[in-house]
């Protein structure tokens, strides 16, 4: 979800933004006026995480995804080597397109827990001498997420913060690149957000495509081609809201609520189930199962009747799947929980 509040002023402002007489989506994106949307988003992000002057911030195309090739390709090279932990569905697939540019060594794997924990400490294999270490904060699908930033010494510490972003407060110096796709907490589809320290910008090597080198954005404000500039305005908005809510703060103190109170429904129902041990749980994604997987399509159709949306798991597991984004309202969680205690009422 996005901010209701969100929504509305880009509604308001869609067809005359600031007495322009034009749309957002008909303004040039090297106009002064989309330079100031640029700037203003900059500086709040800045702002919300305490980002100083040894990071770009860097407003792509391509989504999350892209950066599963961008960064080997920026940071390894074919001569270099990378170190993944492997924490479900997100982390495997960015470890497969590395393979493809890059030696990589997994550092760790929850596989044989069916990616359900995150590895301990203790278990993991860090080279010292990897060109990047690489870990996925939010795990979407089995609904794990790191509470902790990794203690790695040596290679730069790179995360891909797609489904987690903005949810709480981050020390952006521990890292060397974190990524996050919009869609999740920040915006619609089509933007990817990279945070990267300067000093590991103009690394590619000279056959790496201009539009996946870092130093290409870097050096043209995110401007070398059209950005997406739709995306980008609401992102803009989306982190002025978050600002007016009290910061990464106050977002991390409605996601702990929120998660908690859902978390607290399945355990105590004696009907539903989650799989994740409680110090892995995601703030973000609850997935859970009923006690008769039978149920699955009534429940899910009775849910959409009630004005429930989106709550079918991924395909790849199927159950249940609820997001908690910074959009979702207290009341989203209630409703659902009410419509949860009374379908296991009916059916239990």
């Amino acid at each position: 979800m996005l901010p209701r509040a969100v929504m509305e002023q880009a509604q308001a402002e869609f067809l005359d933004w600031h007495g322009t007489g034009i749309s957002i989506m008909e303004m040039s994106h090297r106009s002064p006026e989309f330079q100031s949307i640029i700037d203003q988003s900059i500086a709040d992000l800045r702002v919300l995480l305490n980002i100083n002057s040894d990071y770009e911030i860097l407003f792509l195309q391509g989504g999350a995804t892209s950066q599963f090739a961008t960064v080997p390709l920026n940071l390894a090279g074919p001569n270099g080597h990378a170190c993944y932990l492997h924490t479900g569905h997100w982390s495997g697939l960015a470890l497969a397109d590395a393979q493809r540019h890059c030696a990589v060594r997994v550092a760790a794997s929850s596989e044989a827990t069916r990616f359900s924990t995150i590895p301990p400490r203790a278990d993991w294999r860090v080279d010292a001498g990897a060109s990047y270490f690489y870990y996925t904060a939010n795990e979407t699908i089995g609904g794990v997420e790191f509470h902790f930033i990794p203690e790695v010494s040596g290679p730069p510490l790179v995360s891909d913060m797609t489904s987690n972003f903005l949810s709480r407060p981050l020390d952006v110096s521990r890292f060397g690149i974190v990524f996050a796709g919009a869609q999740k907490n920040f915006g619609p589809a089509g933007l990817v957000l990279v945070i990267m320290r300067k000093d590991l910008v103009g690394r590619a090597g000279p056959t790496v495509p201009r539009l996946y080198d870092y130093a290409t954005y870097a050096g043209h404000n995110s401007l070398y081609n059209t950005p997406a500039t739709f995306s980008w305005y609401l992102a803009a908005l989306t982190f002025a809201w978050i600002r007016q809510q009290g910061g990464v703060e106050a977002m991390e103190a409605n996601a702990i609520r929120r998660s908690e109170r859902l978390y607290h429904a399945i355990d105590d129902s004696g009907f539903y189930s989650n799989p994740v041990p409680a110090s892995f749980r995601s703030r973000m994604n609850v997935p859970f199962t009923l006690a008769d997987p039978a149920l699955d399509p009534a429940f899910r159709r009775a849910a959409r009747e009630a004005g429930l949306e989106a709550l079918a798991g991924h395909r790849s597991v199927g159950g249940m799947r609820a997001s908690l984004y910074n959009g979702m309202p207290d009341a989203g969680v209630a409703a659902l929980i009410d419509f949860m205690q009374e379908f296991a009422r009916r059916h239990g």
